[in-house]
């Protein structure tokens, strides 16, 4: 028996899709690892497994980064499983259940799909870390970068701002500041250079998939740091390696963010692979 799947891109950010709506489906760790190698599987920073939705979403969202561990949320692969349930069924309105919570997603247009993100959560408690602390301004340092704010985006996110990146080491930084003692669930770790106040410049660690193209929820988690820090106003446009995402963080306390969502190619994966 084998496996149809999608393979679906947000802003670089890479996924591999496979639709468990009619028939649960169950992966152990290192058949996720495998798949998500890109040498010896598909390739991708997460897998994403579509299940039955419930009277206010369309479909639930399991989340599994590239190391097998499950996530709670994930922003580029919203817009994408958003996008595929509206080529489905013609919906431009699409609620997407993940293990953080609801999210819904609307189509304004070919390939194009904006998110209401929530609401962000900046108690120490709740990104968590290890015990309290002032988020705003974490204590915390790692060579050439230092003071960090936090906040959760339905998963936990740090924020160093920097100069630039010509200098810097994050495939050396992000694996140690991931799994620092201060968070003990890991994080996300963004690294953010703000061009003005309307455009950062932002390269994300994301815990359980290394250095990626694009990180969703961490282009909301860094704009709502941003803004917290007085260094952008509550919109602004992200640009990271693999495409651009522009977010907004409104008055009433939602993050929306916009962006592209593209189907990349599909194919059979056998279930033992």
């Amino acid at each position: 028996m084998s496996l149809s799947f999608t393979k679906m891109q947000g802003a670089g950010n890479d996924f591999v899709v496979l639709d468990a709506r009619a028939t649960p489906l169950s992966l152990p760790a290192p058949l996720v690892r495998r798949i998500a190698d890109r040498r010896f599987g598909v390739g991708c920073d997460q897998l994403i497994i579509m299940e039955p939705g419930d009277s206010s979403a369309d479909v639930f969202m399991r989340i599994l980064n590239a190391d097998g561990t499950e996530s709670g949320a994930c922003g580029n692969a919203t817009r994408c499983v958003a996008a595929l349930i509206a080529e489905e069924t013609g919906a431009r309105e699409i609620g997407v259940r993940t293990a953080a919570g609801l999210l819904r997603a609307e189509i304004l247009g070919p390939g194009l799909v904006e998110v209401d993100m929530g609401t962000p959560k900046l108690g120490w408690e709740d990104v968590p870390v290890a015990h309290e602390a002032d988020t705003l301004h974490l204590s915390l340092g790692l060579g050439p970068v230092s003071d960090p704010a936090a906040c959760s985006m339905g998963n936990p996110h740090v924020t160093f701002f920097v100069d630039g990146f010509a200098h810097l080491p994050i495939d050396t930084l992000g694996p140690k500041l991931e799994t620092h003692r201060l968070f003990p669930e890991r994080a996300n770790i963004g690294f953010a250079h703000v061009e003005a106040p309307e455009r950062i410049r932002l390269r994300v660690w994301e815990r359980g998939a290394g250095l990626t193209l694009a990180c969703g929820s961490g282009a909301c988690a860094t704009l709502v740091n941003a803004h917290r820090r007085k260094l952008t106003g509550r919109r602004a446009l992200i640009v990271m390696d693999g495409g651009e995402l522009l977010v907004t963080w409104r008055a009433d306390n939602h993050v929306l963010m916009r962006g592209p969502a593209e189907t990349v190619f599909t194919g059979m994966l056998p279930e033992a692979a």
